[in-house]
């Protein structure tokens, strides 16, 4: 119903009045004029930048359009030349905002979750030459041509988000045109309209169905006699979308047919909707709509994966080749006039080709680049309360969190660490708040003349509906308690008072809002509340009158109290009784009133009148406070008040909080503000009191403690400048309210306030670097405060004006100021009272306006650049002297002819590093200028819309702040992106000062409050982001300087120099990389720790050096082992510049003072009952097994195949191969690494493989006799035994083996778990080792190391996740897991059966629930344990916590959050702890004086010293194994990203020493018997060093998988002229080419480090890719069957072979074997393709002639069912990867062989001949094949199988061995060129095999 105002149409334009913008907005360059064609006023946007020159509606991104209308007509007329933009924002059912854009600026149609991007194709106008010449382009999209026309558009809003997002269309939420274009209307309908029919034309066509003819007032004037089309174009998008099933698109004739118009009563026809997969992505779901509704009758056309450029052409038709490209056709009827680019000549063709006919793919490229990441800011904090209002401050329910407005912001802040979430969107200041009793829903009204009012979701943050009933001067909100009602006072149009009901109990689900009732009122109204008990009633007050409300019957009605003898008294607040008493009507309470007079009314709400006046009068006595009563006398006026079942709180005029018994007896409590308490508010147990006053302070009165809490203080005046004190980190502010206030950047509170009362400061400035700042103020004097001794230093007069211009110089020896009269001063800071050194008169420009910005010194302290001495100039001077050096018109820079004048107002020093001088002027232009020479380089036009108030730039020169029209804009400083620049709102007045910190990683901004943000282009790298190295000349060997390896495919990210300070990161939220320690200050404690998260902005290829890899194409063996490294990020190209200097900080302090501190619980025989709102800690049965979801739990990777129960193993000595060495380390196992540092003993498993690896000589040794994977392994104390253990599958059991390392013997092996084994211990003199079962059994057994026999056997109530013996005790040990538990063991060896005892530790509930929103809260999971020598036990939780145990009474005395992920690892030594986390955050504390804290009388103060993190570090993956030394000084660390780690904390350095893949590894490739590569499912690319199995080089590609990869042929290195040349090329490494499953082929240089070249010749994955042999082609396959053949030197296709069309290509091969005289071929090379349809097809080809023919083609036979004996379905693509693949080689010992293995009848392999045309002989295998390979240097064939073998065949005879060693499927073998070694793949590790053959 709500959208039946809006049919038949909406005129858009004149609905909004877009002509007053007071429902719009306009940006740049947007004009109306008088068009004569059209006869009516149209807007023209123009600009250089269309995001820069727009329209927009609503006037605000946060708002809403709200129309429904399905179809979109838009009146355009392009300008000529130009491009132009549109965005129209769409609203689905399903909640999510779609942008839908197009433009003649995009060359390709793209698709994300969220936006569509749709080319436009700009027509000529019909007869133009324009028009003519159109017809032989070769590309239609472009800039608009020379003559256009006016266009109508029809958008199908249904259809286009139906088809290509599989989502339901809801309504338009916004639009925006931007430049260029004339623009006329808008309008939106469920009408489908046809333009050039009357009403006549329908009539006799018998009607038409669903469309109507265009209505008068939206068309096109046309003359008697002319046609509309002649005249104008109609563009639908889809074509004819109406009468058409949602999976044709097709652009059609769009003049109007009569005759074509069939009566019909059914209306449109439509495809009945089918359920399909819409978890893929969008091409393969428009594949699955097409098959899902197509009928068998018709035939038509496949459905395009791609939308073709939106165009005007008369007759069009869309058509996809075999190769699955969109080709757009002229007259399909007729054929195709195909424009082709003849190869060998260049010149353009014209052809008529049937479109039956395979074409080409066209090329596509990407034009379109932005500002990243979007965002690149985020805002973190805001200092501030008030603005419009400071009665409101609300308490959240859960009594943790509090909300108020902040000007424009609504604020949600947590209570105990200060973290603040904000709900943005209103434009102008909040003037009311309100919530719902369970703090779910948030109501906020704006004031001013727009008073909109928001409802929020409390939790997400998310604005569910806008409420626009009231005209301006919105006053109250009162939400209803359980949020169906929410009522609103504010003014109408006319002033008056109008009091709105609206009905909010659909806005959760619907977001519906709709007006229950409205009145209008003469009386005043301050304040009125909802009742909690009946959702009709309320309560108002005012000046003189009291009033109850009612809502019946539709109409809100009123009834004021007689008031009697106190109806002239102004009422300033209302409150109903509260509590619920079943004895009563619920309407039978009392309201409290209270007024400025000081007096508290009690009404009674049944009876309508006063039952109870009380009066609140000053006490001069103050000594008996508890005695104040209400008296007659003078009153202090009430400002506020609440009420709940006990207390009554007030807020008075002169500064008290008071807190009253609801008799009003005596005060309870009561709390002095420095100012009036406006607001008050009782958290819901009533236990905390909330304050705010107009000073800008928010306090909290704890009522239990009788201690007050000043959570938030702030300035009450607008901030005129803002200063940054770069080493103590604070913050100093100057404002309009005469104070001077410094500010702790981590906590935000308020250190100092330094007060001038009768002057106003308006300029700040931070010496650089000591505490000392110095202040400008209005009357012209210059103050020098110390800010640690709260002294002034100097005061001086000299000035006459306001001072405008205030600045430090870089090396803290000078002091400059400028006023407003023009003169220039300089003091001498190495002073202590900074005389002055020089004055200079009529120096400066004259005016206020420059201020605080009217100097600026340079970065190296030499020059000063300000206005003056006229607005027209800037004048740089000498810093010591004051001498001019140089001057600079700025009247006529860049007018480029223009008359107009324009002057400076605002001047900036850019950083060094850039060295530019950046002049902003009245005209809003932003000029550049070289700062040595004063040469203009650029000028950018309208930077803001009105005038930039403020600018600044980051460190690196690279990011450009602008404030202005109360928004933020950030821009690319180069200015070379389509859009240069992002917007960021929040601000409700203008931006004074901007300012980045000096790590760049946050900006402050400053206008009515101060705002921090976080700058999210700066993430530093993790040790997987890059190292640096040094790198070494190809050709001389000589080592340069250090370079980056890391590189960016599409965005570059650069990291600004650190600067050496004491603390990492100014604000340090979140901490990115470790601190280093420090001893320079106090270590701060510790408190609420934040993540430290990965950088979110990812690129998309990455390539990693090892930091033990100095230099990539060294001779071999030249690459070096260990070379402790920083950890550098670097840019895509080469930088020849020095690196940027390393941040090398520590935090300090930035973490507050909390932790919670636990006392030991009195012992009860029975359990604890859990608190209300909690969940019980559960107890697993026999029949509820759930896997817990504790990242600690060892978990085994799921596999397929088991063992193979036969298998034909040789004697060592007669074995074809021997394990040489592993690549890769399992990081899916938990504490599977060991490093002993005394003896040097290295341990770690891979699979199930244990490698004992030396550090000294990385040479490997290896124990197998494990058949599943190693899930942990335990040392011996003296280091001769290890035990490790792997759990069950399939056929084989649970097992512990145990190893005697001198001997590398297993001794033992022993069995009783039925499941896996979470962990191993063994105890303090190795008497016992214990094993715990995973979550299935839950069981602890106790072994005897004597005798390795059970002792005894334990089974715990819930899941065990880790293990420890007690080191200082004897046979104790802990164990901790799920639902919270603590269990404390004592092994009794006393009785002659061994016995285990155990006691459960009392977990406190603040440690044992998880903190939620919801009223339910589920138990932690403690997932790791150490001791500690001083009786402590530590464990970490799954939410990041540490507790601190006494082991003597088994109690918890102390916990803190250590992280903000789960901890996996935990170690301790001496007075320091290790915790590793899943969040990848390794982190050292000093627990100095914890184990104190269980002490009696013990405060919660740790002492100096104590409680602190040392320092931290960065993984790669979460943390699943470590072992440090005894000083924690150096260790190692394993990651669940298959990396291990050594770090060294002194050194500040981490080095890789075992790198492997995240995921399976799907091919191998070999390179001159050096190098290895790589790719796997993670999508990297990784280059092995084969010597020392050392990882050389990684090219990452997120989101995809990396399926196949080439190395180029090792004599295509290119063709040399020169001797010099050659010998370059034998020590040049050749390309690696690689497939991805998105269809894309990349080529990689190594020798650069680079991607050169990326290709996309395949719709779908590329399962099969090679070289030719002569290097000149790339041979590509997919798994649509397509061949593509590309050239790797310009990256086209030159051609597609579909022979195998329908099956997946499964392998590749080449030969450069001449077979001339074998085969009879006109070409000398061959090459095959493989399908897994079991088809091989062999060609011959010459690529210098563009040859290429099939020589053979071979079909070889397979049953009707698979390999299991069922049947396998008919043409199903599916059943091919249930079969084993085929695979064919050329053989390399016989010229004309192919071997091939593939599914069939029989297990063998096939060797057919080329020149017999048959198969000549076979060789059987006792599994099928997965992978093979051949080797020309000896006669052996290897064969990986599924069921983990490796099979060794002799070429000729066919007998053979089985090696076992895997744990899953071999996917890939791979034998070295020289015969030497084997490569086997499975999984993500990688086995190095010696040829012993």
């Amino acid at each position: 119903m709500t959208s039946l105002w809006q049919h038949p149409y909406v005129n858009v334009f004149k609905h909004f009045n877009v002509s007053s913008w007071k429902k719009a907005t306009k940006e740049g360059e947007v004009t109306s004029a008088m068009d004569k064609s059209v006869k009516s006023t149209v807007f023209k946007i123009t600009g250089s930048i269309p995001a820069g020159n727009y329209i927009q509606l609503p006037k605000t991104s946060t708002q809403s359009l709200g129309l429904t209308g399905r179809y979109m007509y838009l009146l355009i007329k392009p300008i000529p030349t130009k491009y132009f933009v549109v965005h129209i924002d769409i609203a689905t059912q399903e909640n999510l905002v779609v942008r839908i854009s197009f433009s003649n600026l995009f060359k390709e149609f793209k698709s994300t979750s969220s936006w569509l991007q749709f080319p436009f194709v700009c027509k000529a106008t019909r007869g133009t030459v324009h028009a003519v010449t159109a017809l032989s382009g070769k590309e239609q999209s472009g800039p608009a041509p020379l003559s256009t026309r006016w266009t109508i558009l029809c958008l199908d809003f249904q259809y286009i988000l139906s088809m290509y997002l599989n989502r339901r269309y809801a309504y338009i939420k916004g639009v925006r045109l931007c430049a260029n274009m004339h623009v006329k209307n808008i309008f939106t309908s469920d009408i489908q309209y046809e333009p050039g029919l009357t009403v006549e034309q329908v009539k006799r066509a018998g009607g038409l169905s669903g469309v109507e003819p265009l209505p008068r007032e939206l068309d096109y004037p046309v003359m008697k006699g002319d046609r509309w089309h002649d005249l104008y174009d109609m563009i639908k998008f889809p074509a004819e979308a109406s009468n058409k099933p949602h999976d044709t698109i097709q652009f059609v004739s769009s003049e109007p047919s009569t005759k074509a118009v069939i009566p019909t009563n059914n209306g449109p026809r439509r495809i009945d909707s089918r359920k399909i997969d819409a978890s893929k992505c969008v091409s393969d779901r428009v594949s699955m709509i097409h098959n899902a509704t197509k009928e068998k009758p018709f035939k038509r056309r496949p459905v395009t994966s791609e939308l073709p450029s939106v165009g005007v052409d008369d007759v069009l038709d869309i058509h996809r080749d075999r190769e699955g490209e969109i080709h757009v056709f002229a007259h399909p009827e007729d054929g195709v006039i195909l424009h082709q680019d003849d190869r060998s000549t260049g010149e353009s063709q014209i052809s008529r080709v049937d479109k039956s006919e395979d074409i080409l793919p066209i090329n596509k490229k990407q034009s379109y680049k932005g500002l990243e990441p979007d965002p690149i800011m985020r805002l973190k904090r805001i200092i501030g309360f008030g603005g419009s209002t400071f009665r409101d401050a609300l308490w959240m329910e859960d009594g943790l969190s509090l909300i108020y407005p902040c000007h424009a912001v609504v604020v949600a802040m947590k209570i105990s660490n200060g973290h603040q979430r904000f709900f943005i969107g209103h434009t102008d200041k909040v003037s009311a708040i309100s919530m719902t009793g369970n703090s779910e829903l948030l109501a906020s009204g704006q004031t001013g003349p727009l008073s909109v009012v928001r409802i929020w979701r409390v939790a997400s943050g998310e604005c569910l509906a806008l409420c626009k009933t009231h005209a301006h001067s919105l006053s109250s909100l009162s939400f209803s308690h359980k949020g169906t009602s929410l009522c609103g006072v504010g003014k109408d149009s006319h002033g008056k008072n109008l009091v709105v009901i609206w009905n909010t109990s659909k806005v959760g689900k619907s977001r519906e809002v709709t007006v229950m009732a409205k009145a209008h009122t003469d009386v005043d109204i301050t304040r009125m509340r909802l009742a909690a008990f009946d959702d009709t009633r309320m309560v108002s007050c005012g000046r003189d009158n009291v009033r109850l409300w009612r809502v019946k019957e539709g109409s809100l009605r009123s009834a004021p109290v007689n008031l009697g003898e106190y109806h002239n008294m102004e009422f300033t607040d209302v409150a109903f009784e509260a509590g619920y008493n079943p004895s009563k009507d619920p309407a039978d309470r009392l309201v409290y009133a209270c007024s400025r007079s000081g007096h508290i009314f009690e009404i009674d709400l049944k009876k309508v009148s006063v039952q109870h006046v009380r009066r609140l009068l000053p006490n001069e006595a103050r000594s008996d406070k508890d005695k104040q009563t209400f008296r007659s006398g003078p009153g202090i006026a009430v400002n506020s008040m609440a009420v709940n079942e006990t207390f009554c709180v007030t807020g008075s005029d002169d500064g008290f909080m008071r807190l009253w018994p609801l008799d009003f007896a005596h005060v309870y409590l009561e709390a002095e503000h420095e100012g009036p308490v406006t607001a008050v508010d009782f958290s819901a147990d009533g236990l905390k009191i909330l304050a705010g006053t107009p000073m800008g302070n928010l306090g909290m009165l704890d009522i239990t403690s009788r201690g007050y809490t000043t959570m938030m203080r702030s300035h009450v005046g607008s901030i005129r400048s803002v200063a940054v004190d770069p080493y103590r980190k604070h913050i100093a502010t100057v404002a309009e309210d005469n104070t001077i206030r410094v500010w702790d950047s981590e906590s935000l509170q308020q250190l100092y306030d330094f007060s001038a009362p009768n002057e106003c400061p308006c300029t700040i400035s931070y010496h650089p670097s000591r505490q000392i700042f110095a202040c400008g103020f209005e009357s012209g004097v210059v103050r020098v405060f110390n800010v640690q001794t709260t002294t002034m230093l100097a005061e001086h007069k000299q000035h006459r004006g306001k001072v405008t211009g205030l600045s430090f110089n870089p090396n803290g020896d000078y002091l400059y100021s400028s006023c407003s009269l023009g003169s220039l001063a300089m003091y001498d800071a190495t002073s202590e009272n900074y005389p002055l050194l020089r004055l200079l008169g009529n120096t400066t420009a004259r005016g206020e306006k420059y201020c605080p910005d009217g100097l600026a010194v340079s970065p190296d302290g030499r020059r000063v650049a300000f206005i003056g001495p006229t607005e027209y100039t800037v004048t740089f001077v000498d810093s010591k002297t004051l001498d001019e050096t140089m001057r600079i018109d700025v009247s006529s820079v860049g007018q480029s002819g223009k008359s107009r004048v324009d002057t400076a107002t605002r001047i900036y020093y850019a950083p060094q590093k850039v060295d530019h001088l950046l002049v902003v002027t009245a005209h809003n232009k932003l000029l550049k200028f070289e700062a040595r020479t004063g040469r203009i380089l650029s000028e950018i036009e309208h930077i803001h819309k009105n005038s930039c108030s403020s600018l600044a730039l980051s460190e690196n020169g690279r990011y450009l702040a602008t404030g202005g029209d109360k928004a933020i804009k950030i821009w690319d400083y180069s200015m070379k992106l389509d859009i240069n620049f992002q917007l960021f709102i929040g601000h409700s007045e203008n931006v004074s000062r901007l300012i980045f910190t000096p790590d760049s990683k946050n900006l402050l901004s400053v206008g009515e409050a101060l705002y921090l943000w976080d700058f999210l282009a700066y993430r530093p790298p993790s040790p997987s982001e890059g190292r640096e190295y040094r790198e070494k000349d190809f050709l001389t060997g000589n080592t340069g300087k250090p370079t980056s390896v890391s590189f960016r495919s599409s965005k570059t990210h650069e990291h600004s120099p650190g600067r050496e300070s004491p603390s990492y990161s100014f604000l340090d939220h979140p901490r990115q990389t470790p601190p280093r320690p420090t001893r320079l200050d106090s270590p701060g404690r510790i408190g609420d720790l934040s993540s430290i998260q990965r950088d979110p902005y990812e690129d998309e290829v990455e390539s990693v050096a090892s930091e033990r890899e100095p230099v990539l194409a060294a001779a071999p063996g030249s690459l070096g082992r260990h070379r402790p490294q920083s950890a550098l990020n670097g840019s895509y190209t080469q930088n020849t510049d020095e690196p940027d200097e390393e941040s090398v900080p520590i935090s300090n302090g930035q973490y507050g003072q909390h932790f919670t501190k636990h006392t030991t619980p009195a012992r009860v025989p029975c359990k604890r009952a859990a608190p209300a709102g909690m969940t019980t800690r559960k107890r697993h049965s026999e029949h509820e097994i759930v896997r817990p979801a504790a990242h600690k739990h060892f978990v085994q990777r799921e596999k397929k195949h088991g063992m193979a129960q036969r298998r034909y193993t040789a004697p060592p000595n007669q074995a074809g191969v021997r394990l040489k060495s592993v690549i890769g380390y399992n990081g899916n196992a938990r504490n599977n690494m060991v490093w002993h540092p005394d003896t040097g003993l290295f341990v770690y498993t891979s699979g199930n493989t244990i490698i004992l690896e030396d550090l000294n000589t990385n040479s490997q040794k290896h124990l197998a006799g494990h058949v599943e994977e190693i899930s942990s392994v335990a040392l011996q104390n003296d280091c001769q035994v290890l035990a490790s253990a792997s759990g069950s599958f399939d056929m084989s059991g649970s097992q512990i083996c145990i190893w005697d390392l001198p001997s590398l013997v297993c001794k033992k092996v022993l069995t009783h778990h039925e499941y896996d084994i979470v962990c191993l211990a063994y105890s303090r003199d190795d008497k016992f080792l214990i094993s715990v079962g995973d979550y299935r059994d839950c069981t602890i057994v106790v072994w005897s190391t004597q005798s390795y026999c059970i002792l005894t056997t334990s089974k715990a109530a819930s899941p065990i996740h880790h293990l420890r013996w007690d080191p200082y005790t004897v046979n104790e040990f802990s164990s901790v897991g799920q639902n919270g538990t603590v269990l404390f063991w004592l092994l009794d060896e006393t009785t002659s059966n061994i016995g285990l005892n155990v006691h459960e530790g009392e977990v406190p509930d603040d440690l044992l629930y998880k903190k939620s929103m919801g009223l339910r809260k589920e138990c932690v999971e403690f997932t790791c344990s150490v001791y500690a020598g001083d009786s402590t036990l530590y464990t970490g939780t799954d939410n990041g916590k540490v507790a601190a145990w006494d082991t003597n009474n088994n109690s918890c005395f102390m916990h803190w959050e250590a992280d903000s992920s789960e901890i996996g690892v935990i170690i301790s030594c001496g007075n320091l702890l290790l915790t590793g986390s899943v969040g990848r955050n390794l982190r050292v504390w000093s627990v100095v004086g914890v184990g104190e804290m269980r002490l009696p009388g013990e405060t919660q103060n740790v002492r100096t010293g104590g409680l602190t993190m040392e320092d931290e570090m960065n993984t790669d993956g979460a943390v699943v194994s470590a072992a440090f030394d005894d000083a924690m000084e150096m260790g190692i660390v394993g990651t669940s990203a298959g990396t291990l780690w050594y770090i060294n904390w002194s050194e500040r350095t981490s080095i890789r020493l075992v790198s492997s893949h995240m995921n399976k590894v799907n091919c191998l490739s070999l390179c001159n018997n050096d190098l290895l590569a790589s790719c796997a499912d993670d999508g990297s690319l990784r280059v092995w060093a084969i010597q020392d199995r050392e990882q050389a080089l990684q090219f990452q590609v997120k989101d995809q998988a990396c399926t196949c990869l080439s190395f180029a042929p090792a004599s295509h290195v290119g063709r040399y002229s020169s001797r010099s040349e050659v010998e370059a090329v034998s020590h040049t490494l050749p390309h690696i080419v690689a497939g991805y499953s998105d269809g894309t082929v990349r080529m990689f240089d190594v020798n650069k480090v680079e991607m050169v070249l990326k290709m996309h010749p395949h719709a779908s994955a590329v399962t099969a890719i090679s070289f030719s042999s002569d290097g000149s082609m790339i041979l590509s396959g997919g798994c649509d069957g397509l061949i593509a053949v590309s050239s790797p030197a310009t990256g086209v296709t030159v051609r597609v072979i579909s022979d195998h069309k329908g099956a997946p290509i499964t392998n590749i091969d080449v030969t450069n074997k001449l077979q001339d005289q074998d085969v009879g071929v006109s070409a000398p090379l061959l090459w095959l393709a493989t399908s897994a349809d079991r088809r091989v097809s062999v060609w011959s080809a010459d690529w210098s002639k563009d040859f290429c023919e099939l020589v053979d083609w071979l079909t070889f036979p397979a049953p009707a069912f698979g390999p299991d004996g069922n049947l396998l379905p008919k043409d199903d693509p599916r059943v091919y990867s249930q079969l084993p693949p085929s695979i064919a080689r050329f053989s390399p010992e016989e010229p004309d062989i192919i071997v091939y293995t593939g599914y069939g009848m029989q297990k063998i392999i096939q060797f057919y001949s080329l020149a017999q045309r048959k198969v000549v002989r076979t060789l059987p295998l006792t599994h099928w094949c997965q992978s093979l390979d051949l080797v020309l240097e000896c006669p052996l064939i290897a064969v990986g199988a599924n069921e983990r073998l490796l099979k060794l065949l002799d070429y000729y005879e066919g007998s053979f061995q089985d090696f076992v060693g895997h744990n899953d499927r071999l996917q890939a073998v791979k034998f070295s060129p020289d015969g030497k070694y084997l490569f086997t793949a499975s999984h993500a590790e990688i086995f190095i095999w010696d040829v012993t053959l």
